[in-house]
């Protein structure tokens, strides 16, 4: 008996939900726009590693702790918060600055930019709660292969998730090339994509 059911609506729902508003599209967006296509395929990496750290919580049982414990849930939230709140203000502060296009192509550069993403990833932990009840609705019960199904229905989501952002970072990139005043276009983007994540670590900060 198969471990997985309706594969095609999991495929269906996992493009709909990546595609959505929030931190990890805000966040390859912004770095596509701001430092080109490279950058934004790095952070899109590191999104994807986060999504990987919580879906082997998962698998390891380790997530149904932090949705068991509201303590542990609050403590990953806030940190959460603050790192949002602290990238939103970096973010802001960094458009009243010149571009650096050398800074931008470092080894350094990338290298921050995958852990940020990384970072914004786990340290959300509406993420492991989300894989906790979305990945099971697409699981036999009555299969002897849970483990597997869940594996597989994993890593097809850490998949589209790359895509999506993939396509994300080429789009926005060659949008903002368009612009024939980028520098000014690309502060624009940095202010109103720090103000969002100000509000978003306000937002999370609050939610009960």
């Amino acid at each position: 008996m198969s471990a997985i059911t309706d594969i095609y609506l999991f495929i269906l729902a996992g493009l709909l939900l990546n595609i959505t508003p929030g931190v990890d599209l805000l966040y390859v967006l912004n770095k596509s726009i701001a430092k080109g296509f490279k950058v934004g395929i790095v952070a899109s990496l590191g999104i994807s590693a986060g999504c990987l750290f919580h879906f082997v919580l998962v698998v390891l049982g380790l997530s149904a702790l932090l949705e068991a414990s509201p303590t542990a849930f609050l403590l990953v939230k806030y940190i959460g918060a603050l790192y949002l709140l602290y990238l939103g203000i970096a973010m802001f502060l960094s458009s009243k600055k010149n571009t650096n296009k050398k800074e931008d192509n470092s080894k350094a550069q990338y290298k921050k930019i995958y852990y940020s993403g990384i970072l914004i990833n786990i340290l959300n932990p509406k993420v492991a709660l989300f894989f906790i009840t979305f990945l099971p609705q697409f699981i036999n019960v009555d299969s002897s292969e849970k483990s597997m199904g869940l594996l597989i229905l994993g890593l097809i989501f850490i998949a589209l998730a790359s895509i999506v952002n993939s396509i994300i970072a080429y789009v926005s990139c060659n949008i903002s090339n368009k612009f024939t005043y980028k520098d000014s276009f690309t502060k624009y983007i940095k202010k109103i994509v720090g103000t969002l994540f100000i509000g978003l670590a306000i937002k999370l900060s609050l939610d009960v």
